[in-house]
């Protein structure tokens, strides 16, 4: 049975255009995450984020289900689980 640690997504490492790698715990994520979205118009968001009917839900469903965000042409934001050890 695998180990219920190796699912736990307490931070993130988060890639983004012409910015150095950020470490983020999984409420600054869900906070960066509804602030891009939040600029994003309805039309340019990916068809399954659309059904949801707030910008929070819309982030967590990404954190949930995804790695990347599309946000614009030559632009990228890019998050990826990790385990910090002290």
């Amino acid at each position: 049975m695998p180990d219920p640690l190796m699912y736990q997504q307490d931070y993130f490492v988060v890639l983004e255009t012409n910015q150095a790698e950020q470490f983020l715990s999984a409420l600054e994520l869900l906070e960066k995450l509804k602030g891009i979205l939040q600029t994003l118009k309805f039309e340019d968001l990916q068809p399954d984020l659309r059904s949801f009917d707030s910008t929070e839900a819309q982030a967590k469903y990404l954190i949930d289900t995804s790695c990347e965000l599309d946000v614009g042409s030559g632009k990228y934001l890019q998050w990826y689980a990790v385990r910090l050890e002290k």
